[in-house]
């Protein structure tokens, strides 16, 4: 194969199987973000450094920005932050960062958001400590962390109070 030969890719992302043309050496978040137009996900480091392109593959947080696109080629579910909110309403987790003011330009939110929901889907009630380990590699340059803790942890007890609490 050609250095540039164009390739389909074929993802299973937020729920739906989508296509793009791409060359065999672009990456998951250059799939996602140039070729299915999801911008959510950001392009800070380019490096797996930051956090910042941080999507959700089967429950688990991956570094799209080091991950080539082909590796999910017909492959597992990706959410990328556009696939969290529920029937149209954002999810409580994203309720939580802005009543809690866990976010201030912005930039790395979909990231640290992405890090906590998969979080919160494998550990329903997670300690401080659990909740700062699973967003240690999620930089924000802008705030402190308390704030960002803060909102997980308010999220965390508003979805255990269940669907009520939404």
């Amino acid at each position: 194969m050609e250095a540039n030969a164009s390739v389909v890719c074929r993802l299973r992302v937020n729920q739906d199987v989508r296509e793009c043309a791409i060359s065999p050496h672009t990456t998951l978040l250059e799939a996602l973000r140039y070729g299915l137009g999801l911008t959510g996900s950001k392009q800070g480091c380019d490096k797996g450094d930051c956090g910042a392109c941080t999507v959700v593959v089967d429950d688990q947080p991956v570094l799209a920005c080091i991950s080539l696109a082909l590796a999910y080629h017909d492959g597992p579910a990706i959410t990328t932050i556009e696939g969290v909110a529920e029937g149209g309403r954002p999810h409580p987790l994203q309720d939580a960062f802005d009543l809690a003011g866990g976010a201030q330009c912005g930039f790395c939110t979909p990231g640290i958001l992405m890090s906590a929901w998969a979080l919160l889907r494998r550990n329903p009630a997670p300690s401080r400590e659990e909740i700062a380990h699973a967003l240690s590699g999620n930089l924000c340059r802008c705030t402190g962390y308390t704030k960002i803790l803060e909102a997980v942890e308010q999220a965390a007890a508003r979805l255990r109070e269940g669907p009520r609490a939404v």
